[in-house]
């Protein structure tokens, strides 16, 4: 490993491919002024040339007027376009440089534009500096490309920057500066080995939230983009850029996308504005309620309950929560198992989008109705994902089944239900279910709050009373807790007492009373006597 220098330490790494009769002019035009600033070193990795690629890059390492050190390997087996460049960006993290300047060995991109493309990274501005082809002045003949090029290459800027938000000039130029930092921030080791590396590490760049700037530079048309064949080519590209954007939308996944900074992203987001799970429930909550918030997230539904109801919440999550939220919080791993709880604390329990999280879900919701079922007016309001929805199916149609970061198939969820699964669970755990809702798709999240999501939105809750299996995007259920054997043996003895010492005392029957009815939650009635009985 070389020694460390005041400098930025930057890695020039050429990638090569039967470039002999080029690398040596490529090598000759890097700037020399660059070792002023740049503690410089040039990597060339011949990937399995036919020609005198590794000898004449050799031969450029071992003269003696060059301004930097050079240092040429061979790959025994071709890695690819992708794959090269793989290769030189673990070896510029590797050995501590701090920026890697991407050329080509056939002298496709101009060497000499080295200095101003990594100003800005120099500045700290920016982890990336592309080099545009179409910022370089207007028209075919100022990008170096073929007519039928230049337009494929518009067309496809157009749709990956719709699909990703972006507004960059072009994706597919290979004159790139990055800074390893940016590196070692995304999975670039999972991308292709193909071409279509260079789009796959721009979306991920992007979905990083690494800032990346586009300088002009002039462009030839060389060797190297005559092997690729431009159709498959663009139906990658295309492809990359969908799945990143399916992935967005949490309809599918793919570990190569699943970079977004933590501090950016949040699966648990209030959905308060349009109909959901978090809607319904506030709708079911009593004003003045006690409330009891089974994963509570944020907190962001205890905070509405207070504010709009003025109910009294507690939540109960492993995620400590802003202490102003919520009136009450205590820090507990359900998974762990139900927590001590107090049942005549509350009126009613929220469980949302929690027993999908957890490894035994029955076993839970069994020892939380018997905790609980000593409150007979309490109320549950338990919802999950739908698993039968369309979008899941229309999956399995086409075999993929792909988790994700959330929605129905979110990476945390260890079970998934149906309507019919999942009643079928909280009847078996004991519960007696008032109510079942099915739950549109939360579109507003997934693509903004406007006409088209508010429109989506519409047709999914007239196409719930068609096919409410098939159309709901989740399950709320509104159930109740049925007492325990033990509460009515209990409940059974304690009555055989009292009226055999009616019988005893007064020599007359009690009439049913409604003590059990009470455990279902029906209002009380007082007992009243019958006639004396007779011998």
């Amino acid at each position: 490993m070389w020694k460390r220098s005041s400098r930025p330490r930057l890695l020039v790494f050429i990638v090569a491919y039967n470039a002999g009769k080029t690398i040596r002019t490529v090598i000759r035009r890097i700037p020399g002024e660059l070792v002023d600033i740049y503690d410089i070193h040039v990597l060339i990795v011949d990937d399995a040339s036919h020609d005198s690629t590794f000898s004449q890059s050799y031969g450029a390492a071992r003269a003696d007027n060059l301004p930097f050190p050079i240092r040429v390997l061979f790959n025994p087996v071709k890695l690819g376009y992708g794959g090269n460049q793989k290769l030189g960006y673990h070896y510029a993290i590797e050995n501590g440089f701090d920026f890697v300047a991407l050329l080509h060995g056939d002298g496709k991109y101009a060497p000499e534009r080295l200095p101003e493309l990594l100003e800005p990274l120099r500045r700290g501005e920016v982890d990336a500096v592309f080099g545009s082809r179409m910022l370089a002045g207007k028209g075919v003949a100022a990008s170096g490309m073929p007519l039928y090029k230049f337009v494929g290459n518009k067309i496809l800027t157009w749709i990956e920057n719709r699909l990703l938000h972006a507004n960059l000039s072009e994706f597919h130029s290979g004159y790139r500066v990055y800074s390893v930092a940016a590196l070692r921030a995304i999975p670039f080791e999972r991308n292709s080995n193909d071409f279509q590396f260079d789009t796959e590490i721009a979306i991920q760049l992007l979905i990083a939230c690494r800032p990346i700037a586009e300088l002009p530079v002039p462009s030839y048309h060389g060797d190297e983009i005559r092997r690729v064949n431009g159709i498959k080519y663009a139906a990658n590209v295309a492809v990359a850029a969908f799945k990143a954007r399916l992935q967005e939308l949490s309809l599918f996944y793919d570990r190569r996308f699943d970079c977004a900074p933590p501090e950016t992203y949040s699966p648990y987001t209030p959905k308060l504005d349009y109909e959901s799970t978090h809607t319904m429930a506030l709708d079911s909550v009593r004003r003045g309620s006690r409330v009891l918030d089974l994963g509570c997230a944020g907190g962001y539904l205890g905070s509405e309950l207070r504010d709009r109801k003025q109910c009294f919440v507690t939540g109960m999550d492993s995620t400590p929560v802003m202490r102003r939220a919520l009136d009450e919080f205590d820090l507990c791993d359900l998974n762990a198992g139900v927590p001590r709880i107090d049942a005549n604390r509350y009126d009613a329990v929220l469980m949302l989008d929690v027993i999908e999280h957890l490894n035994r879900p029955e076993v839970f919701l069994e020892d939380l109705r018997r905790k609980l079922a000593l409150n007979p007016s309490l109320e549950f309001m338990i919802s999950t994902a739908n698993v039968a929805c369309f979008v899941t199916r229309a999956m399995l149609l086409f075999g993929q089944f792909n988790y994700g970061p959330r929605g129905i198939l979110d990476v945390t969820h260890t079970r998934l239900f149906t309507f019919a699964s999942f009643r079928r669970a909280l009847v078996q755990a004991g519960f007696d279910v008032l109510e079942t809702k099915g739950v549109p798709a939360p579109y507003p999240l997934a693509i903004g709050d406007n006409f088209i999501s508010r429109t989506l939105l519409a047709v999914n809750r007239l196409l719930i009373r068609l096919s409410r299996g098939m159309f709901s995007y989740q399950i709320f259920m509104r159930v109740k807790p049925r007492p325990s054997l033990a509460l009515l043996l209990a409940t059974a003895e304690r009555q055989s007492s009292i009226r055999a010492s009616v019988i005893e005392s007064e020599g007359c029957e009690l009439a049913p009373v409604c003590e059990v009815s009470q455990l279902h939650g029906v209002s009380e009635k007082r007992p009243h006597r019958t006639s004396p009985l007779t011998a």
